[in-house]
C-alpha cells in the first residue's frame, strides 16, 4: 500500500522508477545518523539524458524541465536507502544544484526551481530545503543540470 508522498506523487502523474546505479566508483547513498546524502543525479527522461547548455542551445523552462527530473531520481534514491518506504522522508534539508551554463548565464537559481518546486508541490513543507544553484562549465555526459541533496529521515 502506497505511503502518503508517493499517493501524492501518484496525484502527480509521477510513478518512482527504481532509483538509478552510480555510473562510477560511489554509492548512492550514505546515512549518517537521521541525515542521507544522496549523490548527484543528472537529469535523465524518458528518451535517455537531457543534454544541452544553458545561455547557448537550452531555456531556462527546458532547463528547469531537467532539473525536475532530477528531483524525482532524488526521490527515488531516498526511497531505495529507506527500504522502499518513502515516508520515512521528514524533510528535504538541502539541495546543490550544477546548470551547465555558459558563463554569461546567471539563471541558474531559476533552473534548479524546477527541481525546488516539484519536491514542494510532492512533498509540502516536508520539501522546503536551503539550496545552492551554481554554473558549471560542464557535467557528465553533457546533461544540462545535476543536482545533490541532503535529506532528513526517520528511524
Amino acid at each position: 500500500m502506497p505511503g502518503t508522498f508517493e499517493t501524492k506523487l501518484a496525484d502527480l502523474g509521477i510513478t518512482l522508477a527504481d532509483a538509478p546505479p552510480p555510473a562510477a566508483n560511489y554509492v548512492p547513498s550514505v546515512q549518517v545518523g537521521n541525515l542521507l546524502f544522496v549523490s548527484g543525479q543528472i537529469s535523465n527522461g524518458p528518451d535517455g539524458f537531457i543534454t544541452g547548455v544553458l545561455g547557448d542551445d537550452m531555456s531556462v523552462e527546458d532547463g528547469a524541465a531537467a532539473a525536475r527530473t532530477c528531483g524525482i531520481s532524488l526521490l527515488a534514491q531516498v526511497k531505495a536507502a529507506c527500504g522502499g518506504d518513502l515516508d520515512r522522508l521528514e524533510r528535504v534539508v538541502k539541495l546543490t544544484g550544477f546548470v551547465n551554463s555558459t558563463k554569461d548565464f546567471g539563471d541558474q537559481p531559476a533552473v534548479i526551481n524546477g527541481c525546488s518546486d516539484f519536491l514542494v508541490e510532492a512533498l509540502g513543507d516536508a520539501g522546503r530545503h536551503s539550496r545552492s544553484a551554481v554554473s558549471a562549465g560542464a557535467l557528465p555526459f553533457g546533461v544540462a543540470v545535476e543536482i545533490e541533496g541532503i535529506f532528513q529521515i526517520k528511524p
